[in-house]
């Protein structure tokens, strides 16, 4: 299917430091967001305590809902519209994990249908301690963290053929990341650090390929959570699986143009390296859109039908397909001219 015509030629690189400006600019914009909340907003996976899912037969007010259980003397409740406003059904959070015995769920109904005058039907109850929370909040950092340390291994194994030296890269980071958690350090600081040391042994190791996925990867993660953060999103274990999602999906579309870049060194490398990379980027625009454009219009029919239980997650894939997209043209191929113009070691 030729969606866009093949001699087409667009000067991506002639934008390159207005791309820089506005992913630079994102980033801070969200930043400052997580700043400004005081970090993400947890759900109960990650923050602990108890989350009951209700439905009324009829209206029912949030107030109402509130004071059917206090009289079961449960405290810091916060409820929310869940769907659809004609469907009379909502969130109840509770900052603490309820003991509930065995008459638990029909002793809110109870409450509930005679605080709002509408019959009640639990739909859920979930309750996840402090301290669960707190392990499958690190495991979740661990798990982003690896993910973009062995794609690194793979990216820079395919393209600049340092299998061994990536490995033992690797093998070391792993260590000393474990060694570091035997101490009472904070996991969040400690794989911010990581990070960056990843970053600058690339940098130092001239690994300008694995450097420029990595770097796309983490401005489209950085930009997906931001989002969330301004949007007063919460992330939960399904927002953890999204943005895994995104860092492969953003992951595909960076190689498919730094392979045609790789092919296109090899048959025009007397060409300047700005118009090869220019080349392949609109070699591949053609796939890139389409790819994309297909992708968007499954997870916007999961976003607009899929229920409330899995908005989130979809909206979490629309951002990071968004901006995965951009990232692959207008950050990671151009970070690889800005890498091969820096001054070179004697």
């Amino acid at each position: 299917m030729q969606f866009i015509k093949p001699d087409i030629n667009i000067d991506f690189l002639s934008k390159k430091v207005i791309a820089f400006g506005l992913s630079g600019a994102m980033i801070l914009i969200s930043i400052a967001s997580l700043v400004f909340h005081g970090g993400p907003k947890y759900g109960i996976d990650f923050a602990g305590g108890t989350i009951i899912q209700v439905k009324f037969a009829g209206p029912a007010s949030i107030s109402g809902v509130k004071e059917g259980m206090r009289t079961l003397s449960i405290e810091g409740t916060t409820v929310q519209s869940f769907g659809e406003k004609a469907d009379y059904e909502y969130l109840i959070r509770i900052d603490k994990a309820v003991t509930a015995s065995e008459g638990f769920s029909e002793d809110i109904k109870k409450a509930l249908t005679t605080s709002t005058g509408s019959q009640a039907e639990i739909r859920r109850v979930e309750m996840v301690g402090p301290q669960v929370g707190k392990d499958l909040r690190e495991k979740a950092l661990f798990a982003i963290f690896f993910s973009l340390l062995f794609i690194a291994i793979y990216i820079s194994g395919r393209f600049e053929f340092k299998w061994i030296l990536s490995g033992v890269m690797a093998g070391v980071l792993i260590g000393a990341v474990y060694l570091l958690t035997l101490f009472t350090v904070s996991i969040p600081i400690l794989i911010v650090f990581a990070m960056a040391v990843t970053l600058a042994l690339f940098w130092v190791l001239n690994l300008k390929y694995a450097l420029g996925a990595i770097v796309a990867l983490i401005h489209d993660v950085t930009i997906t959570v931001g989002v969330f953060s301004l949007f007063d999103k919460e992330f939960s274990l399904p927002i953890i699986a999204a943005i895994l999602t995104i860092i492969g999906y953003s992951l595909n579309d960076t190689i498919i143009v730094f392979d045609r870049i790789r092919e296109n060194l090899k048959k025009h490398h007397k060409k300047p390296l700005e118009l090869v990379i220019n080349r392949s980027a609109n070699e591949t625009l053609s796939r890139t859109i389409l790819t994309s454009l297909t992708t968007l219009i499954a997870v916007l029919a999961l976003l607009l039908f899929g229920g409330g239980i899995i908005h989130d997650f979809a909206f979490a894939m629309i951002v990071g397909i968004i901006v995965g997209t951009y990232s692959s043209v207008y950050v990671a191929s151009p970070f690889l001219l800005t890498f091969q113009a820096r001054p070179k070691k004697r």
